[in-house]
């Protein structure tokens, strides 16, 4: 019988075991904030819902997606992506109130208009056609991307498709108000039609991305596709279907492609020609399975770098070393010191990469980022990431990525923005306009009765040997739940820097799974709203009633349009100026900057609106617009801007026009 000593020596590792598990369970917890003082830090904020005006007739047709007969035992896991919105100025008329649903429930595109909309911008909303376009059975949409692919200063829609290639929607010379003859449907990639029926590549695109990548201000497009090529949604396809390779570094994604605009014709049948950049991207990052793409400007050379959400393995993050006419990038990546975790490296993560956004987040005139990951508690509980810019100045940042390192440090749990859910979409702006970022956070994954969690961790821990196969994945069908009572999360920042979800005390946190977020000044008042797509249910509208708004700075920039006749038909004051960026600086020394984007992010796209946040102050700010003149050179002028709406046209020089 063993003497007392040889008790304790026996009972010491499980002592151990017991503290280390208390210790990690102490650690893991999400550290939170009290009742009062989240209502205090959600006071200065107050959103309103009010209803979408949809189709007449409109209905839901479905509730889970037809799948490749190699998906059917995992066909909710392959439903839970489609939702979208998008925000933009649809009539010409000024306002950022057109919006653009993408809605699995009916695989519609629907163009609505906000709730907030005058009299003067509503229309009977409508689904677009693509018609005489083939569709088939096998395609579904997957996002809709405002944006004038023909600059001839009337807004188009971009829509991309799981099953085939996308298509613009091309607004007509004609239209003299919104409605399905408005727009002229034509492929983005020629001949991909034969006899009226698809015969191109059977693409599954989930993330897009529009800006000015040869620094020539115009529309190119930046597309990374999630499935390889092949049939998903055909419900009696080949057995030519799989998941990623690993679930922490697969490369096995559908690929990237990138499309340089070439030219564009206005008119009764409009058109817009693209020519792939074929060596754009290095072959070895570009085979992720992407679910999100955004750009910015961080070298202050008219040229934006891309930031890449892949799921399933690494992010990337692209140097733009293009020249006009040749669009081209370099992958780079941040550095580790022996204390730094690998994935809190810029491109080195193992994370789920599912939604990002450039932002200014730190209030220093740099571009900050915000990356969804999924971050479940007792789930996948990884890390949302918040690199923050450590250049001291955009000649350094060119400097450190012109030598292949991206100088941001991972700071997400310091602010409090590490972990929500299962997260997508992720947006940046300031809905009180003091001058400090919120963050806003699509959150949840399938929405069921019968918890799955168990058998997910369970595939986690597998060899990578196994993920590829469908059949080898555990089942996720209708009734299945995983992280499917998640809400959307608003995040806005207290007194000392650190940030607090208020979105239970905002009334935001409704129980649906949330996918796409958009925002726009739908009224021209300096309030920012919000649009939410939802997976499975119907779109949201939250009107931005805060109670201590402050005041902002709004701009809206366009390049000049021979013939451009604002507020008749649908024309609108010129093209956007894809490549624009903006730095102010207000009377107590602050400094902020922006830029106008294009259509990045996840299923959300924000208006074109570049704006900030000024607080109580009224006095003037100093703005010093950049942006790309037409021809590859770089235009720069310093503005005295009152607060309140501008409307500027960029030539050679930055003139503020009247708005209609």
């Amino acid at each position: 019988m063993p003497n007392s000593h040889e008790r304790v020596r026996r009972s010491v590792p499980a002592a151990l075991a017991v503290v280390l598990a208390l210790a990690l369970f102490f650690v893991a917890r999400i550290p939170g904030s009290s009742g009062s003082e989240l209502s205090t830090v959600a006071a200065p904020y107050k959103f309103t819902e009010m209803p979408l005006a949809m189709p007449p007739g409109y209905r839901q047709t479905q509730t889970i997606r037809q799948v490749n007969p190699a998906y059917y035992k995992i066909r909710s896991w392959i439903s839970s992506v489609g939702a979208g919105v998008a925000t933009a100025d649809l009539t010409g008329h000024g306002r950022d109130d057109g919006i653009c649903i993408v809605d699995p429930r009916t695989d519609d595109i629907v163009v609505t208009y906000a709730p907030t909309a005058p009299a003067a911008d509503r229309f009977t909303p409508f689904a677009l056609n693509p018609a005489p376009l083939p569709m088939d059975h096998r395609m579904a949409p997957m996002g809709c991307t405002p944006g004038d692919f023909n600059v001839d200063g009337r807004a188009d829609l971009l829509v991309h498709f799981w099953g085939r290639t996308p298509i613009l929607f091309l607004a007509r010379s004609d239209a003299k108000t919104l409605s399905p003859t408005a727009y002229q449907p034509v492929e983005l990639l020629p001949g991909v039609s034969t006899a009226g029926r698809y015969t191109g590549p059977r693409w599954n695109t989930d993330a897009l991305d529009v800006g000015s990548f040869d620094g020539t201000g115009h529309p190119d497009i930046f597309i990374s596709n999630y499935f390889p090529d092949s049939d998903v949604l055909d419900p009696k396809g080949q057995p030519n279907v799989v998941m990623p390779s690993s679930f922490s570094d697969a490369k096995n994604g559908g690929g990237t492609h990138v499309y340089r605009w070439t030219g564009g014709t206005s008119g009764a049948r409009p058109s817009a020609a693209y020519e792939e950049q074929t060596d754009a991207v290095p072959y070895k990052q570009a085979t992720g399975w992407t679910l999100a793409i955004s750009s910015a400007d961080l070298t202050g050379d008219g040229k934006p770098e891309v930031y890449v959400a892949n799921d399933f393995g690494k992010d990337r993050i692209f140097y733009n070393v293009s020249t006009p006419g040749h669009i081209k990038f370099k992958n780079v990546t941040g550095k580790r010191s022996a204390i730094t975790p690998k994935s809190f490296a810029i491109g080195h993560d193992s994370n789920k990469g599912m939604g990002v956004d450039f932002g200014d987040l730190q209030g220093k005139g740099r571009f900050d980022l915000a990356v969804s990951n999924i971050t479940a508690a007792w789930g996948l509980e990884e890390s949302n990431f918040v690199f923050l810019n450590k250049a001291k100045s955009e000649a350094e940042m060119a400097r450190e990525m012109a030598d292949g390192h991206a100088p941001f440090e991972q700071r997400a749990q310091q602010l409090g923005l590490a972990w929500t859910g299962w997260c997508w979409d992720v947006k940046m702006g300031d809905f009180s306009n003091s001058g400090r970022m919120d963050v806003v956070q699509a959150d949840g994954f399938i929405k069921g009765d019968i918890q799955r969690w168990p058998w997910l961790q369970e595939m986690a821990m597998n060899n990578d040997s196994v993920f590829s196969n469908p059949k080898l994945w555990p089942h996720v069908q209708p009734g299945d739940d995983l992280s499917g009572g998640e809400k959307l999360a608003f995040y806005a920042a207290k007194p000392d820097g650190k940030y607090s979800n208020v979105s239970e005390q905002l009334g935001l946190a409704v129980p649906i799974p949330t996918r796409g977020i958009a925002t726009a000044d739908t009224r021209g008042t300096g309030a920012l709203d919000l649009a939410v797509a939802r997976q499975w249910g119907p779109p949201a509208f939250y009107a931005n009633s805060s109670p201590k708004l402050g005041k902002a700075l709004s701009l809206h920039l366009f390049r000049p349009v021979n013939g451009a006749k604002p507020g008749q038909g649908l024309s609108g004051a010129g093209t956007p100026a894809y490549g624009a960026t903006v730095q102010i600086w207000t009377a107590d020394g602050r400094t902020q900057i922006s830029r106008l984007d294009g259509g990045g992010g996840g299923t959300g796209k924000r208006s074109f609106e570049v704006r900030f946040g000024l607080g109580s102050s009224q006095a003037p700010v100093k703005a010093r617009v950049r942006w790309p003149d037409g021809t590859g050179s770089m235009r720069q002028q310093d503005l005295n801007l009152a607060p309140g709406a501008h409307t500027l046209l960029l030539t050679n020089t930055a003139t503020e026009v009247p708005t209609s």
